[in-house]
């Protein structure tokens, strides 16, 4: 539990730090940071699409499913009576 709340704080604070960066970098090459971060989103994007893409077309199909037995339909059983004493 322990561990888990200083990952937690762990990324809190690189995240702060990383926007803190970010925008700097916005401020000194504003276009240049624009332009390699939009670059790097659509690489992101389209080359999780093509994992994708690649694995459904090199996944062979499944196997059918073959037929399962029938069972008979039980009778449903009926509730028992008590005697009143």
């Amino acid at each position: 539990m322990a561990n888990d709340r200083a990952i937690g704080w762990g990324i809190l604070g690189g995240s702060v730090i990383g926007i803190i960066v970010y925008a700097l970098l916005l401020w000194y090459w504003g276009p240049l940071v624009v332009e390699i971060t939009a670059f790097v989103g659509v690489f992101v994007l389209l080359a999780i699409l093509a994992w994708i893409g690649y694995t459904m077309a090199t996944t062979p199909p499944p196997e059918p499913i073959t037929d399962i037995p029938e069972q008979p339909p039980s009778a449903p059983e009926k509730p028992k009576e008590t005697k009143p004493s």
